[in-house]
């Protein structure tokens, strides 16, 4: 059901991008297409057997906003007029399956910027008449600003899950329906572009202190003044990309993974970790 060939994110394929990292505390997979689906990154609908003859019109539509239930099924709330409305409309039962496809895109201008994709297949149904008052409300509280334009009608869709699948700077594994059910999303994740935009505009000297906690590279981080931009955050630490180190080919770039010393679950407790992790760096 998930489109093959899609390269992975964050791998060394010889083009210069940037290398895992060894990981000793990791957020699960589960974890992560949970965070995707519940954050408000971009993501789109495709129903493979509504797919026009021409691949480059594939797609049904972007949700205006997700949110999980408690069971683990993902609404979505989509403008009335969308093909994916019309055609979970029309049909009867579930027999309309549908991937959505997540991507995820750095907030913060450096090279390589998608972090990764997640895919989240199933079966869409309209939401029934009984049930569009109480995930009105759970999209209302995910998502409080509510549809953009009050003029548009809006139907609430379920996606039922089968299947999810990520592929991102941690690595490509599946995740069964149960698992997804299960995970919980980040605590930081409404507030991670707010958070790396902040670092990279106001904190760069300190960023760049960092290269005195990777080892043998840490020198030669420092001396040739490598740029060091805060990737990704979450609940056990913060992945920094760093370019331009003296011997690399240009534009060449790698990651390393900073984690704090117990997982956070709030800003206020980033604050401390980070605090901290920027005096370990200075010391």
């Amino acid at each position: 059901m998930f489109r093959p060939g899609i390269p992975r994110t964050g791998t060394d394929s010889g083009r210069g991008q940037p290398r895992p990292v060894d990981d000793a505390r990791a957020p699960t997979a589960a974890e992560r297409v949970r965070t995707l689906v519940e954050s408000s990154v971009s993501a789109v609908l495709d129903i493979p057997s509504a797919r026009p003859p021409e691949p480059a019109a594939l797609g049904h539509g972007s949700p205006e906003a997700r949110a999980v239930t408690e069971d683990g099924d993902v609404v979505l709330l989509v403008p009335a007029s969308s093909p994916a409305a019309q055609l979970a409309g029309r049909a009867s039962g579930d027999e309309v399956t549908a991937v959505m496809e997540i991507t995820d895109v750095a907030p913060v201008a450096v090279p390589h910027r998608v972090r990764g994709r997640a895919w989240v297949a199933g079966w869409l149904t309209p939401v029934a008449p009984g049930e569009r008052g109480a995930l009105a409300r759970l999209i209302t509280a995910r998502h409080p600003a509510g549809p953009p334009a009050a003029d548009v009608a809006w139907l609430l869709l379920r996606l039922e899950v089968g299947e999810a699948y990520v592929d991102d700077l941690w690595g490509a594994e599946a995740v069964e329906p149960d698992d997804f059910a299960a995970a919980a999303p980040d605590p930081l994740a409404p507030h991670e572009a707010d958070l790396l935009q902040h670092l990279a505009a106001s904190h760069d000297d300190q960023m760049r202190t960092l290269c005195g906690l990777l080892g043998e590279t840490g020198p030669a981080c420092a001396a040739a003044g490598a740029q060091a931009v805060p990737l990704s955050v979450d609940r056990y630490g913060m992945r920094v990309r760093f370019c331009g180190l003296e011997g690399h080919q240009p534009g060449a770039c790698f990651d390393a993974r900073f984690e704090f010393p117990d997982p956070v679950n709030d800003v206020a407790q980033l604050r401390q970790a980070m605090r901290l992790l920027f005096e370990a760096a200075a010391g």
